[in-house]
C-alpha cells in the first residue's frame, strides 16, 4: 500500500487528482469507479480545472459510480446521480452514455443491481476505484458486518449513517432508508483502489482500517488485501497510523 500524507484538504485534493489524471492520460480509455460525499469533491474541482486548460481529455473514459439511493429521482440535490452532473460530469467532455449511476426509482433495486454488476464485468472491470470512508469504517454503503463476498446489492442503511447523511436533507425523516451499492467483493475486483480521507474525526477510522484486523466490523480493513491501494490523507486524518508506523 503507498500511503501519500499531506498538510491540508487542498494539498490531498491535488495529490489524488494527480493520480487520477495520471491514469486517464496513460489509458484514455480508462473505467474509473467514482465515490460521492464531502471528500472527493476538491478532487473532482481540481481535475474541471485541469480539463479546462486542456490537460485533460474525458472523451474515451467509461465509469460506473459506488452507490445511489433507493427512492430518489436522478435530479433530486440528493442524488448521487446529482452530485456527479454537478461536480464532475456537466463540466467535462464525457460522453453521457459512458456514465453509469444506478437509479433510485426503479421498481426492483435488486434486479437494477444485478443488472450493474453485468455493466461492469461488459466494460472490463474497473481500472481505479475512488473511495472515501465513513466514521465507522463503511465504504460504499457497506456497513460493520456486511459480508465480504457481495457484489452491488441493496442495503438498509444504519442508524448512524441515516444521522450522518441528515445534514444534506431537510429532516433525518427525509434521508432514504435504503441504497443500492457496490458490495466488498466488486470493490476488490477493481485494479487499483485510490482512497481519500481528510479530518481528524477520521483518524481513528483509518487507524482501525489499515493498522487492525481485516473483518466485516471495519469493513475497509479488507483493503489490506488488495495488492494496489493508494490511500491520500491529510495529516489529521493520518495522525494516529502514522503514529502506528513509527
Amino acid at each position: 500500500m503507498k500511503i501519500y500524507m499531506t498538510e491540508d484538504y487542498q494539498t490531498m485534493s491535488r495529490k489524488a487528482a494527480n493520480i487520477l489524471s495520471a491514469q486517464i492520460i496513460l489509458k484514455p480509455n480508462s473505467v474509473l469507479g467514482l465515490a460521492t460525499g464531502s471528500t472527493p469533491i476538491g478532487m473532482y474541482k481540481q481535475l474541471v480545472i485541469w480539463y479546462e486548460k486542456g490537460d485533460l481529455d474525458f472523451a474515451q473514459i467509461k465509469t460506473v459510480n459506488l452507490d445511489e439511493y433507493v427512492g430518489l429521482e436522478p435530479t433530486h440535490e440528493q442524488s448521487y446521480r446529482y452530485f456527479m452532473q454537478n461536480n464532475l460530469f456537466d463540466h467535462v467532455n464525457i460522453n453521457p452514455a459512458n456514465t453509469n449511476v444506478p437509479d433510485g426509482l426503479v421498481a426492483d433495486p435488486q434486479a437494477e443491481c444485478d443488472w450493474y454488476n453485468q455493466v461492469i464485468r461488459k466494460l472490463g472491470g474497473i481500472d481505479i476505484q475512488v473511495l472515501g470512508m465513513g466514521h465507522n469504517g463503511h465504504i460504499g454503503f457497506n456497513e460493520p458486518g456486511n459480508a465480504f463476498e457481495l457484489e452491488t446489492h441493496v442495503v438498509d442503511l444504519s442508524e448512524r449513517t441515516i444521522q450522518a447523511n441528515a445534514r444534506f436533507f431537510a429532516s433525518a425523516d427525509e434521508v432514504p432508508r435504503q441504497a443500492m451499492t457496490m458490495g466488498i467483493k466488486s470493490i476488490m475486483m477493481a485494479k487499483k483502489i485510490l482512497m481519500l480521507v481528510s479530518g481528524e474525526d477520521k483518524a481513528e477510522a483509518v487507524w482501525k482500517a489499515f493498522a487492525g484486523p481485516v473483518t466485516p466490523q471495519v469493513p475497509a480493513s479488507i483493503l489490506q488485501l488488495h495488492p494496489y491501494v493508494t490511500l491520500v490523507g491529510d495529516k489529521a486524518a493520518l495522525s494516529k497510523l502514522m503514529e502506528e508506523k513509527q
